[in-house]
């Protein structure tokens, strides 16, 4: 999907959206029914709305940007592990990028504010959902003018399971070992070391990256309560 976002851009286009797709998290931040034929009610339904869209380095993105842990599992996800595991095989790439047992330092500046960060796995989203039905922040919103933003720091396999919960319902924040923030401009800078960014579950850039958000850019069919 997001490799169509400039034509839609440039066309001036909605969005229609049916299920289709191994871990549908656009579908998801936008209500959109997995039911086929509810789907399809809802686009004969035609409501629209707008919502934003993420951009890194010129990419546009829906739902998630990610690097280090993130950028491992999309590596991990082939289309053959896709085809016979189906959502699951999230669950095996994700294991197989914990193994891996990566961590950088990276230098952070939200809206202008800087932050020093030792992190195995940064996400940045734009929706609320990603990988499968995780939440990006339990106060996320596909429309809400903002980047949120979280980076795990260096954690064990078994921690990593402990954190799971968290990280899955969007509360990550309660735990210290999570880095959160919300902004509109966000700027990553991994030194030397040139760290390779995935958007939407395709490799797209590498740091230094600058992320923005770009406001109701785009007009989508969504049912009239989201």
């Amino acid at each position: 999907l997001s490799s169509m976002i400039q034509v839609l851009l440039t066309c001036e286009l909605p969005l229609a959206v049916l299920p289709l797709g191994t871990a549908n998290d656009l579908a998801r931040s936008l209500s959109i029914p997995e039911d086929l034929e509810l789907a399809f009610e809802v686009i004969a339904g035609n409501h629209q709305r707008r919502i934003d869209l993420g951009e890194v380095n010129g990419h546009y993105f829906f739902n998630v940007a990610n690097m280090g842990l993130g950028a491992h599992v999309t590596e991990e996800l082939t289309d053959e592990v896709k085809k016979r595991w189906g959502v699951f095989s999230y669950v095996r790439a994700l294991i197989g990028a914990i193994m891996r047992h990566d961590q950088f330092r990276l230098h952070v500046t939200l809206d202008g504010k800087h932050h020093r960060l030792r992190s195995m796995h940064l996400a940045v989203g734009n929706g609320r959902f990603y990988g499968g039905g995780n939440v990006i922040n339990e106060d996320a919103g596909i429309d809400d003018g903002k980047l949120s933003l979280y980076s795990l720091r260096p954690v064990s396999v078994w921690e990593f399971i402990t954190l799971t919960p968290l990280l899955r319902s969007g509360q990550q924040s309660r735990d210290r070992r999570v880095f959160c923030a919300q902004a509109t401009e966000i700027d990553i800078d991994a030194g030397k070391r040139q760290l390779a960014i995935h958007a939407d579950g395709e490799p797209v850039s590498q740091t230094p990256a600058r992320f923005c958000v770009l406001p109701k850019a785009l007009s989508v069919v969504a049912p009239e309560s989201h």
